[in-house]
């Protein structure tokens, strides 16, 4: 399929140095707060890109839980392939492609695992399926069908019928710790506004244009 002349045009605004805030995490929670009055399904999801101790990429979208400065924080399977990449190279990028807004945040940073406690604290309030679900899956592994992971559910969930659910010991969150960030805004003609954060060794952030 030939797709050379699918193409819309940016129009839905511009992006200008004395609009953004001097902190990018006031730029983000700027960002998303503005996503969550678009009503953009899932806002809160991201692509997380990894890589592999010889150099391979891969990529999965997660779902953000919580932010503030200390970094961007969801959780998964310790066990999974996402989890054997941040264990061998804890550098990650993630990316929030908001299309319909015309925007798109890169964040590049590091990986590292959360307290157990803040992990027990998420865990506990989320719905009893989705504690179940954290329990079913040995994620990224081989499985020859889906009726093996129905059953082991039902086994699981006659097992803890009373009382609450524990927490897997092989299930957390991860924080993301920012050391850049790239704000995208579409614009005419494919000239595009993007601005980069950047960490410098004294804490302070600096910002530069980029060209599209």
């Amino acid at each position: 399929m030939d797709l050379a002349d699918f193409r819309n045009e940016y129009l839905k605004g511009q992006l200008h140095r004395k609009d953004l805030k001097e902190n990018p995490f006031e730029q983000f929670d700027l960002w998303f707060k503005q996503a969550l009055e678009a009503k953009i399904p899932e806002p809160n999801a991201f692509s997380l890109a990894t890589s592999t101790p010889d150099g391979f990429p891969s990529q999965r979208t997660v779902l953000l839980k919580y932010y503030n400065e200390q970094g961007f924080v969801f959780f998964t399977n310790y066990e999974s392939n996402k989890a054997k990449d941040i264990a061998a190279n804890p550098n990650v990028c993630i990316l929030f492609p908001w299309v319909t807004l015309e925007r798109q945040i890169i964040i590049y940073g590091r990986a590292e695992k959360v307290s157990r406690t803040e992990s027990l604290k998420y865990f506990l309030s989320r719905p009893k399926d989705s504690q179940l679900g954290a329990w079913v899956s040995q994620q990224s592994s081989v499985i020859s069908t889906r009726k093996l992971l129905e059953m082991k559910l039902l086994e699981l969930k006659n097992k803890f019928s009373q009382g609450e659910i524990p927490i897997p010991s092989f299930w957390g969150g991860y924080r993301i710790i920012p050391r850049a960030f790239e704000f995208w805004q579409g614009g005419p003609g494919r000239v595009h506004d993007r601005f980069m954060y950047k960490q410098q060794e004294n804490g302070e952030w600096t910002i530069e244009r980029l060209q599209p």
